[in-house]
């Protein structure tokens, strides 16, 4: 089968889009794929790198502000579109499918001309504006949250949850001994985002020293471009401090995780059944990590706090009730459990196949 996948922008959208080509892989030992993705943004880093054929297109996202700048987005997206046409004519593809941002437009579009068959996955529980847009030409929508059904077109919409978490089960557990962390020792690992991450960092350096004398090691990871500043700060000895970390690998041996409500990074918590206290990014459109987040708290999967309530020991005495209380936290896990969708690559692909030649999924046609 020959497959074009587009996603961009962000590691919400990349992330799952790889792993639904790592799913179709499995599958189809002699799959063609073609990942279009942006000029400018971190998939064209990391596609090439997976040793992936990677296109560009020049394009942005409108500007709500400054109207004036749109004629360059509009003549970007119009070249962008007849560059797909033509990447598509030559490439022959049987399958389109878009994972998220505003590049999956044109490429959406180009397919639908030309009478491809198209899916989009949606990561989040609201919707993106290219998904909205998108959602009247695709053969096929996939949600990640049962609630994110109403949103679409009933007739072609399908809960599948996020590949994220089929990746996640196959993640190798950390050593803790190579991060110099104690086997025996309760960890709490703390992560934001890049995304307005500088914030919340500086309230975590400020109330580091709260965690002193505790029972518990914490995993403080900074991000590579806060890393050099936030070490430049005396912790106390439970306190370990790393620019980046295997998260996933990391999580399956995390008793307790402090994190955004990104999309793909609460797939892996349900996957996981990783108790959590979610701090939703605020400068998201839609505000769409606080509605993500919520999905978990109401079922009493997750616990909240509010970037805006973060002040003095908050954080500490949160995670202290929780590490003190195992009842509850046994409780998350249970729930959390049966939240989870294990087995979303898998499902996803079944719609693929459906999509292009009916129910052949998992025969290789070139075994």
């Amino acid at each position: 089968m020959k497959v074009i996948v587009s996603a961009g922008g962000t590691g919400g959208h990349i992330y799952p889009a790889l792993a639904i080509i790592n799913r179709l892989k499995e599958i189809d030992s002699k799959l063609e794929i073609l990942y279009i993705g942006t000029h400018n943004r971190m998939e064209k880093e990391i596609v090439p790198e997976k040793g992936i054929p990677f296109e560009t297109l020049e394009i942005y996202g409108l500007y709500r502000k400054k109207i004036y700048k749109n004629v360059k987005t509009f003549t970007c997206f119009y070249k962008s579109y007849r560059k797909c046409l033509r990447i598509m004519r030559k490439f022959q593809p049987d399958l389109v499918i878009g994972v998220g941002g505003y590049v999956t437009a044109p490429v959406i579009l180009a397919a639908h001309k030309l009478k491809i068959k198209t899916a989009i996955h949606e990561q989040n529980s609201v919707p993106g504006a290219s998904n909205r847009f998108l959602s009247k030409y695709v053969d096929k929508i996939m949600v990640s949250f049962p609630a994110s059904k109403k949103e679409f077109p009933e007739e072609k919409t399908v809960y599948t949850g996020n590949p994220c978490s089929e990746d996640a089960l196959k993640a190798t557990p950390i050593q803790k001994s190579e991060y110099g962390l104690n086997e025996r020792k309760k960890l709490v690992t703390i992560v934001m985002g890049s995304l307005g991450a500088s914030h919340v960092n500086q309230f975590l350096i400020d109330s580091m020293s709260c965690f002193e004398n505790k029972n518990y090691e914490v995993a403080f990871v900074t991000g590579k471009q806060d890393y050099e500043e936030v070490i430049k700060h005396t912790f106390p000895k439970n306190i370990h401090v790393y620019p980046y970390v295997p998260l996933t690998s990391f999580m399956k041996k995390t008793d307790l995780l402090v994190s955004r409500a990104g999309a793909s990074t609460l797939s892996e918590i349900m996957a996981l059944h990783v108790p959590c206290i979610l701090i939703p990014s605020p400068y998201v459109p839609n505000n769409h990590q606080w509605k993500n987040a919520m999905g978990l708290v109401q079922e009493k999967a997750a616990i909240l706090l509010e970037e805006k309530d973060l002040k003095g020991d908050i954080l500490v005495k949160t995670i202290d009730q929780l590490l003190d209380h195992p009842i509850q936290l046994e409780a998350m896990k249970k729930q959390l459990s049966r939240l989870a969708v294990s087995d979303s690559a898998t499902r996803i692909v079944k719609e693929l196949y459906k999509l292009v030649d009916g129910d052949s999924y998992g025969k290789d046609k070139n075994a």
